[in-house]
């Protein structure tokens, strides 16, 4: 991913930094447009994996549409030229303020969470005098085989309306005339690999479907979510996921009708593998085999390994010496401050330029300022 040129440019920058491969996104937007397409599905990308403006300008441009689960990435998405009637809003704990938001912007959908949210819902267009388009979202109490922290279809997690409180929904629609219910959406995880789980998802979907037309409630759309997961362990061998087999599978299982328009909310799929975060080798401690390299970004830069204990793949673009074996690590004064544990690295020195692959996504957009350190700063593919 990187050659010599772009590495001599990366020392004269201040560390560390996000670098983006805006050819790599474009070239992952083409395969992606180009299988979903050929299914005439359409696809939301997800703002919480990135919402960098030359990302977004990207990504719209290409005709995406907006999944968004804030109301400020509602009116980031509307700003990028999402168009509005491709913006969808989820999110378990919705306000006011951001339904009334996704009102005023008439965007195509609300996905609703709760039977206390369609009453919330109903309740802001009376006053507003709207009607809302809301999409159900059903918890099909699915297994992701992913981390329990990103898995979302589970009985015991908190998103979607679960299957014991469907039985009354009918009526209760009845008495919510300014809600029209179009769609059925679902949400399982994230960084799902094993793509059974997703034929299982279309299965279960064609229960739920089932269930509510004996109600007599029928969906003109149909939502999967997203979740599709990359490879992080080789990156430069996988840049792009496999949409092809992806989009089949659903194509395969999913029961539709000509009338019904299918939608997926990808976001780490789309965005992950174009970026790396850049930091420089501050030192070189420890004795033994206890040998730390300390960076210049730590947790504050990069929170998925402290947090889930996730694996990037780390590079060192600036030594050819030795493999040894480190834990590399942040400056952040907590423990959790680390981005690799026994990770084979060539011989590493103060100095040295380390890339932690695949942080397009939930890299930049989760760095907080703890410790008060400074923001690192996005560099682009085309601005070198």
């Amino acid at each position: 991913m990187f050659n010599t040129d772009v590495i001599e440019k990366f020392k004269s920058l201040s560390t560390p930094f996000y670098y983006y491969d805006l050819g790599l996104l474009e070239a992952n937007l083409k395969v992606l447009k180009r299988n979903s397409s050929s299914y005439d599905y359409q696809i939301h990308y997800a703002l919480k994996a990135n919402v960098n403006g030359p990302i977004l300008e990207k990504i719209s441009g290409y005709g995406l549409g907006a999944d968004c689960v804030s109301g400020n990435e509602i009116k980031r998405a509307l700003d990028y030229k999402f168009p509005q009637q491709r913006i969808v809003f989820a999110g378990v704990g919705k306000t006011d303020i951001e339904l009334r938001l996704a009102l005023r912007k008439n965007i195509q959908c609300i996905n609703c969470e709760s039977l206390q949210e369609l009453e919330v819902i109903n309740h802001l267009a009376r006053k507003s005098r709207f009607q809302a388009r809301v999409a159900l979202r059903i918890n099909p109490d699915l297994e992701a085989n992913t981390h329990r922290y990103i898995t979302t279809g589970r009985k015991d997690n908190k998103f979607g309306i679960t299957f014991e409180e469907l039985e009354n929904i009918a009526e209760i629609l009845k008495n919510y005339p300014h809600i029209k219910v179009i769609g059925l959406h679902t949400h399982i995880g994230s960084q799902i690999t094993d793509l059974n789980v997703f034929k299982n998802l279309a299965l279960r979907l064609n229960d739920i479907q089932d269930w509510f037309r004996q109600k007599g409630i029928i969906f003109t759309d149909l939502n999967l979510g997203g979740g599709l997961g990359v490879d992080y362990h080789d990156p430069d061998q996988n840049p792009i996921p496999d949409y092809p087999r992806y989009f089949q599978i659903i194509k395969e299982n999913l029961k539709t009708t000509d009338d019904q328009q299918v939608h997926f909310e990808l976001g780490r799929a789309i965005v992950a593998q174009c970026g790396s975060l850049i930091s420089r080798v501050l030192y070189v401690k420890g004795a033994g085999e206890e040998k730390f390299v300390v960076l210049d970004a730590g947790m504050t830069e990069l929170i998925r390994p402290a947090l889930y204990n996730a694996y990037h793949k780390i590079e060192n673009l600036t030594s050819n010496g030795t493999p040894r074996i480190y834990d590399v690590v942040g400056p952040v004064c907590e423990s959790s401050d680390f981005l690799g544990k026994k990770v084979e690295l060539p011989d590493t020195k103060r100095g040295d330029l380390l890339a932690i692959r695949s942080t397009g996504a939930y890299a930049q957009v989760m760095a907080s300022r703890y410790n008060l350190r400074n923001l690192a700063k996005a560099v682009y593919s085309d601005f070198l």
